[in-house]
């Protein structure tokens, strides 16, 4: 059993839970996440590790409330416990020192760029840090983002706050100041999708997060399966970073709904008065 220490609400959707567990906390690198298990008939989920305190013993992660599991999470309370937790998972960031760095930030995908930002700019790196939503409300961790960053640009798809207009618009605007060494994507899909194929005809190395349907974490059933330069690939412990310019994004994409309408139903029997189970939504 793992004890949530901190609970914060980020947004309408979005949370934040700090969680004990030292043996995460004391090998977690930036890039990796972990997989949880509400009680001992949850589905596994992954998630992602936005922080860690080795001292402490504890691990911070932030996600939106989606789906069935997401949402249950949700309204647990500090004080309250997780059944399972298992990680670190995946391959950590590749940080040396680059030069002049970009990490880009788009919605929840803001979370796992914060530990990237910290260690790339430990390794003596110039780290410009682009964050971006649909509206400002989704926004969060500006100030611990700029704290760690020698530059920070904010963009809302609607203009709410700071610059209108996409993250990829201001990869461009920063492409043309100077050379980039490499960036990091990490967000929603068809955000990495269009990210990749802006940086491509630039020349700029460009590294995304891919977050597949996953079930075991270790590479054994296979559900996380990735297409990377025409090879199959798997997302938990190949990844889940990947070169963005060799993911073929339209068969992950369409990979990641295979199962909507099966979580659509779970989800509307998690909401029954009845508490699932009864057969009224099948």
């Amino acid at each position: 059993m793992h004890k949530i220490i901190k609970k914060e609400v980020l947004s309408e959707v979005v949370k934040l839970f700090e969680v004990e567990a030292p043996l995460i906390a004391a090998k977690a690198r930036a890039g990796q996440f972990f997989i949880l298990r509400l009680d001992e008939r949850g589905e596994r989920i992954p998630l992602t590790i936005a922080d860690y305190d080795r001292e402490a013993g504890t691990i911070t992660t932030i996600f939106q409330e989606v789906g069935r599991t997401t949402k249950a999470l949700g309204k647990l309370e500090p004080g309250d416990h997780i059944a399972d937790l298992v990680g670190p998972l995946g391959q950590p960031s590749e940080i040396e020192k680059f030069g002049r760095v970009v990490c880009v930030g788009g919605g929840v995908g803001i979370a796992p760029i914060h530990p990237i930002v910290r260690d790339l700019k430990k390794a003596g790196n110039d780290v410009i840090t682009i964050i971006g939503a649909r509206t400002k409300d989704l926004l969060f961790w500006e100030d611990k983002l700029a704290a760690l960053s020698d530059r920070i640009i904010v963009c809302t798809d609607d203009g709410t706050y700071g610059h209108k207009g996409f993250v990829t618009d201001m990869v461009k605007e920063v492409a043309a100041e100077g050379e980039i060494a490499r960036l990091w994507a990490i967000g929603p899909m068809p955000m990495m999708k269009a990210m990749a194929a802006t940086t491509k005809p630039l020349g700029i190395k460009t590294i995304v997060s891919l977050n597949p349907i996953m079930v075991d974490g270790t590479g054994m059933c296979g559900a996380c399966r990735v297409s990377v330069g025409n090879e199959t690939r798997f997302a938990c412990v190949d990844g889940p970073e990947f070169d963005a310019h060799l993911v073929d994004f339209d068969l992950a994409m369409r990979r990641m709904a295979y199962y909507r309408e099966e979580e659509k139903r779970a989800d509307e029997a998690g909401s029954c008065k009845c508490g699932g189970g009864c057969g009224c939504h099948s």
